[in-house]
């Protein structure tokens, strides 16, 4: 399918007549800034002025949260009397930024135990597991903190009580029906919590505990004082909130931005180890190279279970130890990335004689359960449609991850709920959840899933895709970029802006590693000309550029290039199409 274009319905109304906002503190920028920002929304003063220099004052009151003031006060309690506390938190880089925040500020702040613990992604599979309660009973523990889990983990919390386990809940996702017996539930999605901070991630909810409790220790004479500074931790807040893909809106944004300044100057031994390796210091660090570059080194360690957690690295201190585990990330990322490539081929070549038009399905002994994801979100790439993927094990059991194409409207929670009987579990988001299901069952649940897409295609609904601005080769300079960069952190919710170039000369192509293709563009006005990539390109876009040299209309995203010590612009093609 042929995506349509559209421009972005404020860029519309700004091309006529919406004043472009006035430049900040007296400096001038470039048209093109001014166009962008008025394709956001933000034609007034004040807007601006709050988008680009957001302040930590400015911050909501962690006290709005429901059920915070229970919160600090049982754990002011377990401070005094000197109770062991064990951090609970998920396996991703959400729960592992959240437990590395909480528990390096709770021992700032004078914790004497503060132990953690995360399930094993492969064997034990996400969750608040009631078994694992049982084990931190018998080591003494009496409150656990869970961080970006929980909400629905009844049988695990009531196990808690029943030991006699205080269990302080903290999380972001929707609850059920009913939500758990804990004994204080912190979570802003909770249908009663008015703080409308919704858009926090599960480590923004640690983080904002971690700042009620630090102020409930200033405010009680009985608990120690320190000077010690919640920006210590922002790193950790910046990679969970970016890593996770939650709105880049409000506090989100405003401790983002400062949180990549703080992760470009970390001391932390893991992560700078980790930051070197990547060639990712000396520079200021975008919300791109955390999401793109540096989180899927980190996430490749919970995906194969190859010894070192995310969290190890995260809490180093020893910088001799941390260049010795980064060179065993990088060693694993390559295993992942070799493992994910040829599963890849596998998957493309079982799907060659696929008979349904609407969605991929594909199961194999060979696919590792850690990779399952990303070979669905390739597939949705290949064949722009809903993938499903899964790594069939001894047991006869099928283990997936299904994905949905970018811009593509349709929920897959719904899509597999239409086969609900089939299945042993599954769950997550519209455009990204996981399954359980028995080899046997497949050939029913295919059929279930092509009933499904085929009520969805009767009303069909093209695929759009919506650009801000239109701009031209020529306006993209070094001055342009440093307002571009300040006018960021972009990421969900505040999305990388897409700008469309119309009639670009494609000078030539250049296929890299990986299969992605670097090309070189010229507006054939001024002869201005700039490097491009395109990465993991379609068929259709394959196809499409058979005529180079020739003229094309372009989606793009700017970026810097660091190589060999050099610094330069190029453009990040999202889309293409032949100029007409």
């Amino acid at each position: 399918m042929n995506p349509l274009w559209k421009l972005r319905e404020a860029e519309a109304v700004s091309m006529v007549g919406v004043a472009t906002p006035p430049p900040v503190e007296g400096q001038q920028w470039p048209p093109l800034i001014g166009k962008l920002l008025a394709a956001r929304g933000f034609t007034e003063s004040q807007q601006v002025d709050k988008l680009l220099f957001p302040k930590l004052a400015d911050l909501k009151d962690p006290l709005e949260l429901k059920g915070m003031s229970q919160a600090l006060e049982r754990l002011g309690q377990a401070y005094l009397n000197k109770e062991k506390i064990c951090i609970y938190a998920d396996f991703d880089l959400d729960g592992t930024s959240g437990l590395a925040l909480l528990k390096t500020g709770m021992l700032a702040l004078g914790f004497p135990e503060v132990q953690h613990y995360q399930p094993k992604r492969l064997s034990e599979g996400y969750g608040f597991h009631a078994a694992v309660v049982e084990e931190l009973k018998a080591q003494g523990v009496s409150v656990i903190i869970t961080v970006d889990v929980g909400i629905t983990a009844h049988a695990a919390v009531d196990k808690a009580r029943e030991l006699g386990i205080d269990v302080i809940l903290t999380d972001h996702h929707l609850p059920a029906e009913s939500i758990p017996n804990a004994y204080v539930v912190v979570n802003p999605n909770q249908g009663t919590c008015e703080s409308a901070l919704g858009y926090l991630c599960g480590a923004g909810v640690a983080f904002y505990l971690l700042r009620g409790l630090k102020r409930y220790f200033q405010d009680h004479p009985q608990l120690p004082k320190n000077n010690w500074d919640l920006k210590e931790v922002l790193d950790y807040f910046t990679i969970g909130t970016l890593t996770d893909m939650v709105p880049l809106v409000d506090d989100n944004r405003v401790l983002v931005k400062h949180g990549l300044v703080k992760l470009a100057e970390t001391k932390r031994a893991g992560l700078r180890a980790l930051l070197e390796e990547l060639d990712l210091t000396g520079r200021p660090l975008t919300s791109q190279d955390v999401a793109i570059r540096f989180a899927p080194k980190l996430n490749a360690l919970s995906r194969m279970e190859s010894g070192i957690l995310p969290v190890d690295i995260f809490l180093l201190d020893d910088p001799a130890l941390a260049r010795d585990m980064v060179r065993t990330v990088m060693k694993n990322n390559s295993t992942r990335v070799q493992l994910q490539g040829d599963a890849e081929i596998e998957a493309q070549e079982k799907l060659k004689d696929w008979p349904h038009k609407d969605f991929v399905f594909v199961a194999s002994k060979s696919f590792h359960r850690g990779v399952v994801g990303l070979i669905a979100t390739k597939l949705t790439q290949v064949f722009n449609k809903p993938a499903f993927v899964g790594s069939l094990g001894d047991d006869g059991m099928i283990v997936g991850s299904a994905r949905l194409p970018q811009g593509q409207e349709a929920c897959l929670v719904q899509a597999m709920g239409s086969a609900a009987e089939l299945m042993s579990r599954f769950g997550g988001h519209s455009a990204a959840a996981g399954f359980e299901i028995a080899e046997t069952k497949v050939p029913m649940f295919i059929d279930k899933l092509a009933e499904h897409f085929e009520e969805l295609r009767e009303k069909p609904k093209p695929l759009e895709v919506y650009y801000d601005i239109e701009a031209k080769l020529p306006e993209v300079s070094s001055g342009l970029m440093k307002w571009y960069d300040f006018v960021g952190p972009f990421g969900a919710g505040f999305t990388v802006p897409l700008l469309h170039f119309s009639n670009i000369e494609i000078l030539s192509k250049r296929e890299l590693k990986g299969g992605h293709l670097r090309l070189k563009l010229a507006d054939p006005e001024t002869h201005v000309s700039m490097e491009a990539l395109l990465f993991t390109p379609t068929p259709r876009q394959i196809e499409t550029l058979q005529a180079v040299p020739g003229f094309y209309n372009i989606l793009g995203e700017l970026q810097w290039n660091y190589f060999a010590g050099q610094k330069t612009i190029q453009i990040l093609i999202r889309d293409l199409k032949a100029a007409t």
